[in-house]
């Protein structure tokens, strides 16, 4: 188990923050990581740390955690991008710093909670007030794996992979992806969590 981070309880919420991102900068341990990651994590579920996560390049962090090996690091970096991407300065921040590709990639990870954080992620960026449009968020590909995902044995996979191809796709959208049989969201695995389809 990781040590708890080395922070004066006296440095307010910013300092704290810094000092969370600082260990993570500086540690060796993978598990230092992945404990400071989840604990910013925790904090971005609260709109009143935007602004501080936002000033110390949190959002940043996550981003680039999405393209580590290490799939607990990837999957607190999307829980927490998740937690922020509601906002809209935090949805701009990430569609302008090339998140969108990193998040659909996310989709493949074999991991249950990172798809349902990728899912959700998706679709807060796509309902966000003033949201432009982010064609690639419901290209082919992305719509295959909401259908595949909404065969899912997972009832929470399921059910949002359903909520996704009603809410945010076109029935034109979907028809053209149930017509593309032999593209390559079809070859992404259900996360390894579920039970095993019987052939």
């Amino acid at each position: 188990m990781a040590q708890k981070p080395k922070v004066d309880p006296h440095v307010g919420r910013l300092g704290y923050l810094q000092a969370l991102v600082t260990e993570f900068q500086e540690t060796e341990s993978q598990d230092a990581k992945e404990q400071v990651l989840a604990n910013l994590a925790n904090f971005a579920y609260d709109p009143s740390n935007y602004h501080y996560l936002r000033q110390l390049q949190v959002l940043d962090l996550f981003l680039d955690s999405l393209s580590e090996e290490n799939e607990t690091l990837v999957e607190f970096a999307i829980g927490g991008l998740c937690n922020l991407c509601s906002d809209g300065a935090n949805k701009e921040h990430i569609v302008q710093a090339g998140g969108v590709p990193l998040i659909i990639n996310c989709l493949s990870s074999p991991n249950e909670e990172t798809v349902l954080s990728a899912v959700t992620t998706i679709m807060y960026l796509l309902s966000s007030p003033g949201s432009g449009p982010h064609p690639e968020l419901t290209a082919v590909p992305v719509v295959q794996c909401m259908l595949r995902f909404s065969l899912s044995a997972s009832t929470r996979l399921r059910n949002l992979a359903q909520i996704f191809l009603e809410d945010f796709c076109s029935p034109s959208q979907v028809a053209e992806a149930r017509s593309w049989q032999a593209h390559s969201a079809l070859g992404i695995p259900l996360p390894r969590t579920e039970a095993p389809q019987q052939p």
